[in-house]
């Protein structure tokens, strides 16, 4: 059970493999069950994302101007891309897969596999690029969340 509940937090938006494995290992739950459970996701979402993407940008569009509640939950989500894209354009448009990676592994809210997986889209990265960037950076946001909590880094 503990593998499943660390895997499902870390599909969350925001909350992702880097607070998963903080949570994980919070409640004392195995180092590598943690670890491995949150890079699961993490790589998940890597490949589900971009793919998916473009068919959520396809409803939200045809959902912005009518006049069902949907509407509200696609201006929200047009808001958000407008945010990323303005977030996300240092690291993806200069530096590519490495600006991708270093956006994705930043453990902040905004920053992360869901965000960075948009970024890639908005700003047309091939999946080739941006999958392995979204692996990376999620990878690496799990070590900088993970080695505080274990105490093996002080900040």
């Amino acid at each position: 059970m503990n593998f499943l509940e660390v895997f499902m937090l870390s599909l969350i938006p925001t909350f992702e493999g880097r607070y998963a494995v903080v949570y994980g290992l919070g409640k004392g739950y195995p180092l590598a069950e943690t670890v491995i459970a949150s890079i699961t996701g993490v790589i998940l979402l890597s490949f589900v994302l971009p793919m998916i993407l473009p068919l959520i940008d396809k409803v939200m569009l045809s959902l912005e101007n009518s006049r069902l509640f949907l509407s509200k939950v696609a201006r929200l989500y047009l808001v958000y891309i407008e945010k990323t894209r303005k977030k996300a354009k240092p690291y993806v448009e200069k530096w590519g897969l490495i600006g991708l990676t270093i956006f994705v592994a930043i453990p902040l809210p905004g920053t992360g596999v869901w965000t960075g997986a948009l970024a890639a889209y908005i700003f047309g990265m091939d999946r080739k690029i941006a999958i392995p960037a979204l692996i990376l950076g999620g990878i690496i946001s799990i070590g900088i969340t993970a080695l505080p909590t274990l105490g093996l880094l002080k900040i």
